[in-house]
């Protein structure tokens, strides 16, 4: 039995807070504030940092679903999706993302968040074993923090470094987990090596493709899809409905019983309120909008690849985007921040990536193409964010 520690001094009630002002002087001092700035409909800034890749958040098709339902089922989802939650709208759309995508089956959330945590807890627990690539998304960590399961972080795009972590594992059950496009460098996962490997090591292989839904594949059906993934029996994907779907959202598609098991299992899904009717409307107009147009897909690429072009001819050091993100180095954080809102300043908004939010601890401008850009949109965002640089910021 553990000695007693010393005997504590009552902290009065208002000191109990104090240790937050000492955490919020050293991200001060490391550059790591986050300011929260509201934004107007008449805003006249070219954005260039949300993740509206298609342009279809503000589509009179999108809006207008959202609006008809909303005025039909109300402001809410009134409940969990197994109380009264569901509606003729969740299922339509669960229909028509699994046709579309390819899958057996599929199930919404609330948000992409959500659909994550669900998955990753659902499908694994203290009798399996998680590899995960370095550098996944805040969500998928979550998932894997809350799976009680063994989890092991591997090299980033390495089916080697995966290969070992599995053939290593001290548990039958076994789960991979990868974005298939990374959030901060926009690059892709190797999921065909990917699935390959988890075939020979009998596991699994989930993919949050948030990132390539819309943008990737034939007519935007996603990375899964683009590498002929798309309804095999061991593979599970993620998406979110906020980013090129431009609504709100979240789902997991896959084979049916997997999507069954969700349903009994996933505390994210069973105990959360549903998405809302209106957002669930706006995300099934933005899918047949994707569908009746399937060169969305293509010209937002095109986008992407003309921006990250541009900004290495004029010396930056910038990632070859295989979707819709493009990121730029900055030479800090403080750097980066500064760099950012200079930029919104002449009328550009763009991201700014700063440590928690990257991996490798590299700080970053972080551009997102969208398909409707004009190319004047193109030439002002290259001029803005080369006269804004900070002197050190070229290689």
């Amino acid at each position: 039995m553990n000695a007693p520690g010393p005997p504590r001094t009552a902290t009065p009630p208002e000191h109990v807070f104090d240790w937050l002002d000492d955490a919020a002087a050293r991200r001060a001092d490391a550059g790591l504030v986050r300011t929260l700035t509201p934004r107007t409909t008449e805003s006249e800034r070219l954005d260039l940092a949300g993740n509206d890749y298609l342009g279809l958040a503000r589509d009179k098709r999108v809006a207008g679903a959202a609006a008809a339902a909303a005025l039909k089922w109300g402001a809410g989802a009134t409940g969990s999706r197994l109380v009264t939650g569901s509606t003729e709208v969740h299922a339509e759309l669960e229909y028509e993302l699994a046709r579309f995508c390819g899958a057996q089956a599929a199930l919404v959330f609330s948000s992409g968040f959500t659909a994550n945590l669900g998955a990753v807890t659902a499908l694994t627990g203290r009798d399996a074993a998680i590899v995960t690539d370095a550098y996944i998304h805040a969500s998928l960590i979550e998932g894997c923090r809350l799976s009680r399961a063994d989890v092991a972080a591997v090299a980033h795009t390495s089916p080697d470094a995966v290969e070992h972590a599995l053939a290593t594992r001290r548990k039958q059950r076994a789960l991979v987990v990868t974005d298939s496009v990374f959030s901060v460098d926009g690059d892709l996962a190797p999921l065909r090596e990917l699935s390959a490997v988890c075939r020979r090591h009998s596991s699994a292989l989930l993919v949050d493709d948030a990132h390539g839904l819309g943008v990737l594949g034939e007519g935007g059906r996603g990375a899964v899809h683009a590498a002929g993934l798309a309804g095999e029996p061991d593979v599970i994907t993620t998406v979110t409905l906020s980013k090129s779907l431009g609504a709100q959202g979240g789902a997991v598609l896959g084979p049916r019983r997997v999507i069954k098991h969700l349903v009994d299992t996933a505390r994210s899904f069973i105990f959360d309120t549903a998405l809302a009717p209106a957002s669930a409307a706006a995300a099934l107009a933005a899918l047949r909008a994707l569908r009746d147009e399937p060169e969305l897909a293509e010209r937002v690429r095109g986008r992407a690849s003309e921006l990250s072009a541009r900004l290495a001819d004029a010396g930056f050091a910038v990632s070859v985007p295989e979707g819709a993100v493009v990121s730029v180095r900055a030479p800090g954080p403080n750097e980066a921040a500064a760099w950012a809102a200079d930029c919104a300043e002449r009328g550009v908004r763009v991201g700014c990536f700063r440590p928690p939010s990257v991996p490798d601890g590299v700080s970053r401008l972080r551009l997102t193409a969208r398909a409707d850009l004009s190319d004047s949109d193109v030439d002002r965002a290259v001029a803005v964010v080369t006269e804004t640089a900070p002197p050190d910021a070229r290689r």
